[in-house]
């Protein structure tokens, strides 16, 4: 009986037993990030605030006011310019809050400075994000200073918006981060439920090969994201990249195990 069992262990993957690579708490340093070079194009220009790179793009009135919008993490935003260089943005879900946001340009037009404030679901603590972007090409003439195309060329965040915990156990793997973010998947490519997020509902895993996997998030049925994660051989680092699929837009990031 036990040389049975023995010969019957051996058809188990290895893997199963072996503790995951991504198991632990990890830290994204934005500071190494490669961010996505394709340009961000928005306006505002004659009462209007209109957003082309996004996915729908987004044409709504821009007088402070909740404005419907459909396709997007949230279902309502406002835009209200505070003057010729700077404009405030609230988006709200079933009326509560996503995120607030300040987008304010530089005297001379070329550097766009963004403070976004986003308030998880099931989080009480906001995470706080501060970029920089850089104008690509002129900007139009009769618009808000805040127009234009841009490219993102730094970001910090603070850290309850850069941790994340991983934990293996058999053949699926667990995701939890101070967000209240949270998903248990298994690695078969089928969807199970993403707690804690206003941008996605559900996730499926694949497995690549031994220190890399594929994770990818939707909303309403629709793929949203796909993102391939690669542990370190040394197992001390985490390289992501990340894939937009409504944008296009693709961008690397390392972590680092706590």
């Amino acid at each position: 009986m036990k040389k049975l069992l023995a010969a019957a262990m051996l058809l188990v993957p290895a893997m199963l037993f072996a503790q995951s690579p991504f198991d632990g708490t990890w830290k994204t340093d934005l500071d190494k990030a490669k961010f996505s070079p394709k340009p961000i194009l928005f306006s505002l220009n004659g009462g209007m605030y209109d957003c082309s790179s996004c996915s729908p793009k987004i044409h709504v009135k821009a007088d402070g006011s909740d404005q419907p919008v459909t396709g997007q993490p949230y279902d309502t935003i406002s835009v209200k310019e505070v003057d010729p260089h700077t404009v405030q943005f609230v988006t709200k879900k079933n009326g509560k809050t996503v995120f607030e946001q300040t987008r304010t340009a530089s005297d001379d037009g070329k550097v766009l400075k963004v403070k976004t404030t986003s308030y998880p679901p099931d989080s009480a603590q906001p995470i706080t994000t501060e970029s920089t972007l850089e104008r690509e090409g002129k900007p139009p003439t009769g618009s808000n200073a805040i127009s234009g195309s841009w490219k993102l060329t730094k970001a910090n965040q603070s850290d309850n918006g850069l941790l994340v915990t991983f934990k293996g156990s058999g053949n699926e793997m667990t995701l939890s981060d101070p967000t209240g973010m949270n998903w248990t998947a298994k690695f078969d490519g089928k969807d199970s439920p993403v707690k804690g997020s206003y941008g996605v509902d559900s996730v499926s895993l694949k497995q690549i090969n031994d220190r890399t996997i594929e994770v990818s998030y939707k909303r309403g049925g629709k793929l949203i994201e796909v993102d391939k994660l690669t542990a370190s051989a040394d197992g001390k680092t985490m390289t992501t990249v990340s894939e937009s699929k409504l944008t296009g837009r693709v961008s690397t990031f390392e972590s680092t195990k706590q």
